[in-house]
């Protein structure tokens, strides 16, 4: 991927399987796909195989902001990979890391967008990366 793309990462102290499953489950994304407090993730669909669809619906708790977030996945290696674009042509790719048998990283690149600046677009994804992480952690099996 070129350098034009932004990188936000995060260690999760899980399992791979555990971090792979929540990352990709809609019972899950819905409970963690947000920036912060204000906003929440009240619908998630997720089609995960190469050529199909994922929609995260996503709204300010007090209704005045939302929009639908939606991609076409273009690549899906289980538990190591996956990539696809977004509704507005963007790419994304995440990879999946086992760093150990209860660590695992989670790497995203995106190209960004034009309306806001790059560190505060790798600034939200990252917020997004951290509530996951803080869902996972929280909720891990024993």
């Amino acid at each position: 991927m070129s350098s034009s793309k932004i990188k936000a990462e995060v260690t999760i102290k899980a399992n791979i399987d555990t971090v792979w499953n929540f990352y990709i489950k809609p019972e899950h994304i819905v409970k963690w796909n947000y920036v912060n407090r204000k906003w929440h993730c009240p619908k998630a669909t997720n089609d995960l195989k190469t050529g199909g669809k994922f929609s995260y619906r996503m709204e300010s708790k007090d209704g005045n902001l939302g929009f639908d977030f939606e991609a076409v996945y273009t690549e899906i290696l289980s538990y190591e990979h996956i990539s696809y674009t977004i509704a507005d042509g963007r790419k994304v790719a995440i990879d999946f890391e086992r760093l150990d048998k209860f660590k695992t990283k989670l790497t995203l690149l995106f190209d960004p967008e034009k309306i806001n600046d790059k560190k505060m677009q790798q600034e939200g994804w990252k917020a997004i990366l951290n509530s996951f992480k803080r869902y996972v952690e929280k909720n891990k099996p024993s």
